[in-house]
């Protein structure tokens, strides 16, 4: 159902169903909660402020980071508001304090919708939906936009799951990305150049227990393996798997070890999906162009196995 009162985190929507279950919020389509027979994969969003580091949003029509808020299009340049202040960057899209309206919904799906209007740096009108909608062995996430602008628009997607597996301790989780190149960022977290993975302590292709990362690394070169991009497995041998499509050709991992939870900070474990490269407003790398018109979807998911 949809809750009546509104939080922090807009108003909250519970889907279930026999195996699954989870809390969206209609502020920032946030995942508040994902579980498969109880079990959580996903980090609890509480309602009682804005989502911890980010944990749960959308980020669109861009992910991660623009170099100084600025970027050109057909030779003039493009000013954003500066929303990352601390380093003078535009960061995560324009959609991380909007709250999204229901478009549709059922038990165990749901559609929300926010609209993209033209505003500083963004000359576009872009239509934006996001779907949840529950499998038996987790959640499948498909966004999808419509330019509604008399021109061509720049389109990419990610999102900000932190991700678990029940109540193991994260410290313990393996974590597996089949990525083959990283991002080297200046002091601002802005890239400076796209590097091979072997041999450095960015390759997690082999499995790395989490305890022993400390990354906030944007990953390139995403090769999914049966269609997993990522995997964390518990010592038990259960497993939560992030499903890409082929064309979602980048990952960005954040490992803080001042998350929020249960009245203290801790360690967590972020594996983002992203349609794009970091600053890929400038970069142009994994971009899509929408002609007047065009609609585009695709879908990422999470996928419980014990």
């Amino acid at each position: 159902m949809l809750e009546s009162t509104p939080t922090a985190l807009g108003r909250t929507i519970v889907l279930t169903a026999p195996t699954a279950r989870a809390e969206i919020g209609t502020v920032a389509a946030v995942l508040r909660s994902s579980t498969v027979a109880d079990v959580a994969v996903t980090e609890f969003v509480p309602e009682t402020g804005p989502p911890p580091l980010g944990c749960g949003i959308v980020l669109a029509p861009w992910p991660n980071r623009v170099r100084d808020a600025r970027w050109t299009l057909d030779g003039v340049e493009q000013r954003l508001d500066i929303t990352e202040p601390a380093r003078a960057n535009a960061i995560h899209g324009l959609l991380r304090n909007t709250e999204y309206v229901v478009r549709d919904r059922s038990t165990e799906s749901v559609t929300l919708a926010a609209l993209i209007p033209p505003q500083h740096g963004w000359p576009f009108l872009l239509d934006t939906t996001v779907r949840y909608t529950l499998r038996p062995d987790g959640l499948a996430v498909t966004h999808g936009a419509t330019n509604h602008s008399q021109r061509p628009a720049p389109w990419a997607v990610g999102a900000h799951p932190y991700l678990r597996v029940g109540d193991f301790p994260i410290e313990d989780l393996i974590l597996t990305a089949h990525a083959g190149t990283a991002y080297a960022v200046d002091d601002r977290k802005n890239p400076t150049g796209e590097h091979p993975v072997d041999g450095t302590p960015n390759d997690l292709r082999a499995g790395v227990r989490v305890g022993d990362l400390d990354l906030d690394t944007a990953y390139g070169a995403v090769r999914p393996v049966d269609g997993v991009a990522a995997r964390l497995a518990a010592p038990d041998g259960s497993t939560v798997d992030l499903l890409l499509p082929e064309d979602w050709g980048h990952l960005q991992v954040f490992t803080p070890r001042n998350f929020p939870r249960d009245g203290g900070v801790g360690l967590a474990v972020a594996v983002e999906p992203m349609s794009a490269s970091p600053d890929a407003l400038n970069s142009g790398v994994g971009l899509r162009w929408l002609a007047p018109g065009e609609s585009v979807e695709s879908t990422w998911a999470l996928r419980y196995t014990p």
